[in-house]
């Protein structure tokens, strides 16, 4: 797991790639998914919309940036 983070994965849900840890996809309990999708998946089980999602993606990134 030391190494997780400089590995470049292609995420299968969105496609897009991606250096960190993955998450685990809630779909499945199996798939490893960006740090992005897990997001979206953890606020789309509490019912936040898909606008509001992508507003809070949005300020994560900018926050990390920083």
């Amino acid at each position: 797991m030391k190494n997780e983070t400089n590995t470049e994965r292609t995420c299968p849900r969105c496609g897009c790639t991606y250096h960190g840890r993955p998450a685990l996809s809630r779909t499945d309990n199996e798939t490893l998914i960006c740090p992005d999708c897990g997001t979206r998946e953890a606020l789309e089980a509490l019912g936040i919309s898909p606008e509001e999602t992508e507003k809070i993606v949005s300020i994560i990134h900018r926050n990390r940036a920083e």
